[in-house]
This record gives C-alpha cells, structure tokens and sequence, in this order.
C-alpha cells in the first residue's frame, strides 16, 4: 500500500512539473552564422531548460530555414506565428525607424563600448518592440563589428567617394552615403557575386561572416574599424504570450536569457575581432581555418574625427527626423550620454 502511494506521489509530480512546463517556439537569426550556431541554438535548446530547472523548453529553426526575410520576422512574432524571434534590428526599421539608433556606426569601437551603449538604449527598443511589434525585448545580442570589404586600394575614407558600397543597414548605408560614395541595398547572399562582377566596389558586414562567406575570394582589403557598428539582433517574445506568464515565470524567462544567451554573446566578442583579422590577413593564428591573404587598412586618428563629425551633424540629424521627438530625446537621455554625443531637434 505505501510503495503505491509513494509512485502515485511520484507520478502526480510528475504530471504538475510537465504541466507547468512552458514549451516555446523560436525562429532565430542565420543559420550559417556564428551567433545562431554557437549561442542561439544551443541555448535554446539545451541551456534553457538547465537554467530554468526544467521550467521552460525551446525548439528553434532559423529564419533562412524556415524561409522568412529579416524584415517579417517580428511582424510574424507579433502575430503569434512563433513564440519567440531573433533578428538583426536593421532589418526592421522600415516599421520602426527608431530601431537605426541601437547601433550607430563609429561610437563603439570596442565590445565594452558597444555593450554600454546597446544596454542604454535598451528602454528604448522595449517600448519600440511593444508598441510596433507587439512583443516583450528579452535581450540584445551583438553580431560580429561590421566592417568594410573592398575589391581596390583604399586608404582612407575619403577614397569612398563614388564608389558603390553596400552598406549593413540603413543608418550606414546614410553613413556611407554622406562620405559622399554611392550606397547600395544587397541582400548579403548576393554579395560575393556582385562584389566579383563589380557591380559594386566595396560592401559593409561582420567581420566574421565576411570570412566565413568567403568575401576574401572576391575582394583584397578590409579596413580596421567598425564602421557599421556591432549589428545587434534584438531577442523578443510575443507580447500575449509573455503577458500571460507569471510574474516569476517572466523573470525566470529574462534571466535565462541574460545569463545563458546575452552575456555569453557579449563575451565571446572580446578579442574576436583580432581573430577575424587574423583569419582575413594572415597575420597570427586562424583558429577559424585556412587564413585569407587580405590588405589590413588602418585609418587615420583624423580620418576617423572627420568621419565622426560627418555622422554627428548630417547622419544622425536626418535619423532623428525619421525617428520622432519622443525617440531622440529618448536617446539623447540614455544612449547619448554613454557615447557624449547629443542629437540637435
């Protein structure tokens, strides 16, 4: 009699844990891509559940698996096709033009920089999810720093000037553009084979995607600085779905994703441009595989004040007018003061 009670007690617990057990669906970036093969998919579907005790389980596909453009991913989350979506904020600010000042290009040229900044704006880009896309930000991680491919010499950024260059998002395409070069919108699957049949000069992307698509095979320089910013993807959950969740739940959620997704992003980051270099150039050790032959450029103190003074009064002035009132004050408050910089209105 006492060893049935003690299985029926064994069973109705486990029935109460798997009933309160929250299974997700998720779409995520990439799957080609550093982040979605070593800090997405393996937190989702296996530090997730280790990290909420089994109170939480995920089950995720990549947006290019599942044949979603970048710019419908958080539409679809806000409709409830999926649970939970992960995309590069860029390709969302067709809809919410605020999304541009998450990442500006030349303000943070170190992973400590950039977290600071991307966590001051983080209000921010919660209101802009929930009132655009109807969905809860859970975290903010960073991509590799985007950097700048060429096919020709280039030693400063003045030799931008009429070339056509793809840029990573809208805010450097601006950027590109008010150096006076011709920017250009390619999805980054077409990049290699314009690059080659010189359909464009240059193209701006991670420094580590750029290796790992082989953008080395069709250009010969690449310049030591991120002039497109860090490319964060904003991680994100359907607002109805996260709205019906305890209040314990929400913050186990949030947790998670702190602990086992962002903070493991942000400090994979740390030296990880070097090692792109190293991989792209040849100069010290290739963990990635085979080292590129590529041209590092190093530009100039002067040429970077320049440029910086060029984003501070065209660039980020014809944001803040896509932007609104209520977003540039808001990231004049928060993000402008971690990087000194002040956005006239």
């Amino acid at each position: 009699m006492y060893k049935t009670r003690a299985t029926l007690t064994m069973i109705a617990a486990l029935i109460s844990s798997t009933a309160v057990a929250e299974e997700l669906s998720a779409v995520g970036t990439w799957s080609n891509v550093q982040v979605y093969q070593e800090f997405e998919e393996p937190f989702w579907t296996e530090k997730l559940s280790d990290l909420t005790n089994g109170e939480f389980t995920a089950q995720i596909t990549s947006l290019d698996q599942m044949g979603i453009a970048g710019d419908d991913v958080y539409r679809m989350l806000g409709d409830g096709v999926f649970d939970v979506g992960t995309t590069i904020a860029d390709y969302a600010v067709s809809d919410a033009p605020g999304l541009e000042g998450l990442d500006v290009p030349l303000l943070a040229s170190t992973p400590t920089e950039a977290r600071a900044m991307i966590e001051a704006a983080a209000p921010m880009v919660e209101g802009i999810m929930r009132d655009r896309f109807n969905s809860q930000s859970l975290g903010i991680i960073p991509h590799a720093p985007q950097v700048l491919f060429c096919r020709e010499e280039i030693r400063s950024l003045a030799d931008l000037k009429n070339r056509k260059v793809r840029g990573s998002g809208r805010m450097t395409t601006k950027f590109l553009e008010a150096l006076g070069a011709e920017g250009v919108n390619l999805a980054f699957s077409e990049v290699p084979g314009s690059l080659e049949r010189g359909v464009i000069d240059c193209a701006v992307t991670g420094s580590s995607s750029g290796y790992g698509a082989g953008w080395w095979e069709v250009t010969d320089y690449v310049v030591n600085m991120a002039l497109g910013g860090w490319d964060p993807a904003v991680v994100a959950i359907n607002a109805d779905r996260y709205d019906a969740m305890t209040a314990e739940q929400q913050e186990t959620l949030k947790n998670a994703v702190t602990e086992g997704l962002v903070n493991f992003a942000w400090d994979a980051a740390e030296g990880g441009l070097q090692q792109d270099f190293a991989c792209l150039t040849g100069n010290g050790d290739c963990a990635a595989g085979t080292a590129a032959s590529m041209t590092l450029v190093e530009l100039s103190s002067e040429d970077v004040a320049a440029a910086r003074q060029v984003l501070i009064d065209v660039v980020l002035p014809e944001w803040a007018e896509r932007a609104g009132p209520e977003v540039t004050a808001q990231w004049n408050d928060t993000v402008g003061k971690i990087v000194d910089v002040t956005i006239s209105q």
